[in-house]
């Protein structure tokens, strides 16, 4: 089979693909053991294109439909088709954004989308880079903010050196306690600062906490405020976290993996996250409420220009970034702790300019109403409740269980079987000692009926468990 073939074929199987997403089911539900002897993984298949493209069929038969709309277990849905149609060119160039001289274009566009965002965010004199996700940023993030607080820590390690702490809140993402035990600042220096009724850090018990850890000798150097928590959806303050900033010196990170998209409508920006600028740093995900192919990570940084290749570049790299080069300022890799380093940044620059701003806003601001609706509609359903009032995107609720049925056992029953049937694929999270369903809703295409669709369902499977 000659390469022009083997490309038609390819392309037929991802068409029909992409026009079954929505109208198939969410998945064919097989066991490990069943799947396993449908795909016949211990075949061989040398010189076999056939064989190949039989399992590129069966990936896309037997994967969850993430394009479906009942797909809401993560926060995000699908994928935009010029992202898509960008995936494959980056996949047939296949090289490395490290460098200007290994990916000219790739750079400049990068760079674009960086000072865009940064203008967008309203930092000043700034610099960003692209990341594999929202995780390792934070953890880059983290790293900059511990080598500016120990000068040493860079060439000597913690050795010998006051102890730090770094303060996130009760509901910040688990990817902070990594890049704790990664750093070296360890996890039981992360302090874990409370919540209120609302799910947002509370700057009087972070002040406290700040006070009692210098009390004790340590060095606060890093606090991360989550802006749209995993499970409920809220957004930390950022401005009284600030004013504390003063007097403890500590670094300021804005966790925006999820609710940072509501900076591009001027409206919603307004309403969730009116200080964005006050950060020292902030990272948001491109791949998530906005859509583009996963994944599409920004970190940006305030006020500093060359903060990453400070915290990030080590060792003799000389025959790869040599100083003499023309371009060498623009040689990416530098400031990154990866080497290799994936060229997300046409996907990005791709959906970008074809929507547009305001087109990604407009898809933000239907988000939100249509969560808005969905809390609406969970109210006037008797078998459901909320469990929390929505701060933003999320919805969280359950079904009433049933008299003698332990509530979380139940809903967390009724979650698997909306899964095992193929109907639905939603999302679960604590709130306390409360396990709740998470409604995510990022599909550009979802609409009430959807909502009041997956409702039902949901509705139908809690009667079904009764």
């Amino acid at each position: 089979m000659n390469e022009e073939a083997l490309f038609r074929e390819l392309l037929q199987l991802v068409l029909r693909y992409r026009q079954g997403e929505r109208e198939d089911p969410l998945l064919q539900p097989l066991t490990p053991e069943t799947l396993g002897r449908l795909l016949e993984l211990e075949r061989p298949a040398e010189g076999d294109w056939r064989q190949l493209l039989r399992w590129l069929a069966l990936y896309l038969e037997h994967s969850v439909k993430t394009g479906h709309t009942g797909f809401l277990n993560r926060m995000w849905s699908g994928a935009n088709l010029p992202s898509i149609l960008a995936e494959m060119v980056v996949a047939v160039n296949n090289t490395s954004a490290c460098t200007y001289e290994s990916a000219p274009v790739s750079t400049l566009m990068e760079r674009h989308m960086l000072d865009t965002m940064l203008e967008l965010v309203g930092f000043r004199d700034g610099e960003g880079q692209m990341n594999t996700g929202s995780s390792s940023a934070n953890l880059v993030a983290m790293l900059a903010a511990r080598n500016e607080a120990l000068e040493r820590a860079k060439s000597d390690g913690l050795w010998g050196q006051q102890r730090l702490c770094a303060f996130v809140s009760e509901d910040a993402h688990y990817s902070l306690d990594k890049a704790a035990n990664v750093l070296g600042i360890g996890t039981s220096q992360l302090v874990k600062v409370p919540v209120d009724g609302h799910g947002r850090m509370d700057p009087a018990a972070l002040e406290a906490l700040l006070e009692e850890r210098r009390r004790a000798g340590e060095q606060p150097f890093f606090v991360c405020v989550t802006l749209g928590t995993t499970v409920r959806g809220a957004y930390d303050p950022v401005a009284p976290v600030a004013a504390l900033r003063e007097k403890h010196g500590f670094w300021l990170h804005g966790d925006g993996a999820w609710g940072g998209a509501v900076l591009l409508d001027d409206e919603l920006r307004r309403r969730y996250l009116p200080d964005a600028a006050l950060l020292n740093s902030f990272t948001w995900d491109f791949h998530k409420m906005p859509g583009t192919n996963l994944t599409a990570n920004m970190l940006l940084v305030n006020g500093r220009r060359d903060a990453f290749r400070c915290a990030c570049s080590a060792g003799e790299h000389s025959y790869l970034f040599r100083e003499e080069q023309e371009t060498h300022a623009l040689d990416l890799g530098v400031g990154s702790l990866q080497c290799a380093r994936r060229v997300d940044s046409l996907k990005w620059f791709l959906d970008w300019k074809f929507f547009g701003r305001e087109g990604l806003a407009a898809r933000v601001r239907r988000y939100l109403a249509l969560a808005e609706y969905a809390e609406r509609r969970i109210g006037e359903l008797p078998q459901l409740e909320l469990v929390v009032p929505r701060e933003s995107f999320n919805v969280c609720f359950r079904y009433r269980a049933p008299a003698g049925k332990e509530a979380n056992a139940f809903n967390l029953a009724l979650r698997h079987r909306l899964y095992r049937r193929g109907e639905a694929l939603v999302g679960v999270g604590w709130i306390g000692d409360t396990l709740t369903l998470r409604l995510l809703i990022t599909h550009p295409d979802f609409s009430e009926a959807d909502v009041d669709r997956f409702l039902e369902k949901v509705v139908e499977s809690g009667r079904a468990l009764s």
